[in-house]
């Protein structure tokens, strides 16, 4: 079976590029019928909050994709320690004690001699004596992992094909600090490990960490998973943009755009398949391939979203929105399709039944709209009363086109704009039409 992962840390909100990578690892559990974890990655206790963990499982709920599992790395620090011993036991993890302040050093030396600033090992020379004089001097030791060119370093990812590594180019990573904190790393594989995740997807920010990574799965004798590699987002100019970090569900939800055009969109982001409206999740997961992921960067265009999510509303039957919005089934098909949003569509709740505000009509217009009022009144109050009150006005006063309609609109709506007034009118009834013309 299947089993992907979304891996957040809880320090924060989730912004579009984590949405997309939740949805991409979703997307490939539920076409093959696998699982889809939540795996919050909160080692960093200073910033990982419990507020933050649940927004991130409320945004979740609200896209639809509801984890089949949640896990906790705080929960499994015990775990990490004992892998931590035996990577040690092995000759796999080491030592080392230099501060901050003395890495830095040695980085601008070796740049400053054209080389590059890749960690000595010195640490893997000190002795038994020397960790026992560090302890006593309260000296804590960070932990890194020793790279091996005879480990693994090169693996065929989803989405870029034949990828490496050269782990000499590389610093030995630190895996936990002197405080005894974990960086994201060695409990990453561990965790993946243990909760048998067989593909991750990610993006392709973290492809030197895969190299590292398949280390870590050899070093523990275990296999690793299937790892893609996703093009990072740009905004609509094509540049990476810092309000990309900032948009997220909450945004979303605040400006009315429904969870399947987030999906919609970044379903096909980066891929060759079409952009398309849609009315439920079936068709982004029966066209889901992994494959069809390019390597090219994938634009994230918000006027692009607004659109989606106009098409999919004006697509959408009334069972889909019901309890969401005020309109009976018959309000709702009459005025989806001028409609953005749903808060949209509530608001011509209030232009069927009233009252409204309309602007007081121009002065040409006043005799056309009692003449409005007196036609209407002696027509049957049918489907088709729209096109029966404009054929008589049109035969009356010899208006035509804006200047025998918008009147109308004006006076009955209180709006320029709008659905078709031949489904209106007969919602807003005969009583109510009438008051507003008079008035």
């Amino acid at each position: 079976m299947i089993v992907t992962r979304f891996a957040p840390s809880p320090t924060g909100r989730l912004h579009v590029g984590n949405v997309r990578t939740a949805l991409l690892n979703w997307l490939l559990a539920r076409k093959e019928g696998g699982r889809f974890i939540l795996r919050l990655d909160d080692t960093d206790t200073q910033r990982s909050t419990e507020a933050f963990a649940q927004s991130i499982r409320d945004d979740l709920a609200w896209l639809g994709m509801a984890p089949d599992a949640e896990e906790k790395q705080s929960a499994r620090m015990d775990r990490y320690e004992a892998v931590l011993s035996e990577l040690a036991a092995a000759g796999h993890v080491y030592r080392a004690y230099e501060t901050p302040e003395e890495l830095e050093l040695k980085r601008k030396v070796l740049l400053g001699r054209g080389l590059p600033p890749v960690y000595d090992r010195a640490a893997l020379s000190l002795t038994e004596a020397d960790h026992a004089r560090y302890e006593a001097e309260g000296r804590r030791p960070h932990w890194r992992f020793r790279l091996d060119p005879a480990l693994p370093h090169q693996w065929d990812d989803l989405v870029r094909g034949p990828s490496h590594i050269d782990p000499a180019s590389l610093s030995d990573p630190v895996i936990r600090r002197a405080d005894g904190s974990w960086l994201y790393m060695l409990p990453s594989v561990i965790d993946d490990v243990d909760m048998g995740i067989t593909h991750v997807v990610r993006g392709e920010d973290h492809v030197t960490n895969t190299g590292v990574q398949l280390q870590m799965f050899a070093a523990m004798g275990k296999p690793a998973p299937h790892f893609g590699h996703a093009a990072l987002l740009t905004g609509a100019d094509g540049a990476l943009s810092k309000r990309l970090g900032s948009i997220g569900v909450s945004e979303f939800r605040a400006r009315g755009i429904e969870p399947l055009a987030v999906k919609a969109l970044l379903a096909r982001l980066g891929t060759s398949l079409p952009v398309e409206p849609v009315t439920s999740d079936e068709p982004l997961i029966d066209s889901f391939d992994i494959a069809n992921l390019g390597r090219a960067t994938a634009r994230f265009d918000e006027t692009e979203l607004e659109r989606l999510n106009a098409s999919i509303l004006h697509q959408t039957d009334h069972a889909a929105i019901s309890g969401r919005v005020s309109l009976t089934e018959t309000e709702w098909l009459a005025v989806r399709g001028n409609v953005s949003t749903l808060a949209e569509a509530e608001s011509w709740k209030a232009v069927i039944t009233g009252p409204i505000i309309a602007s007081a009509p121009a002065e040409e217009d006043r005799a056309y709209l009692a003449e409005a009022a007196r036609i209407l009144a002696g027509l049957a109050f049918g489907p088709e009363v729209w096109a029966e009150l404009t054929d008589a006005l049109k035969a009356a006063t010899g208006r035509k086109g804006k200047g025998l309609f918008m009147p109308l609109r004006l006076a009955l709506t209180g709006k320029a704009n709008g659905p078709d007034m031949a489904a209106l009118l007969p919602l807003i009834g005969r009583e109510e039409a009438l008051r507003r013309l008079a008035a």
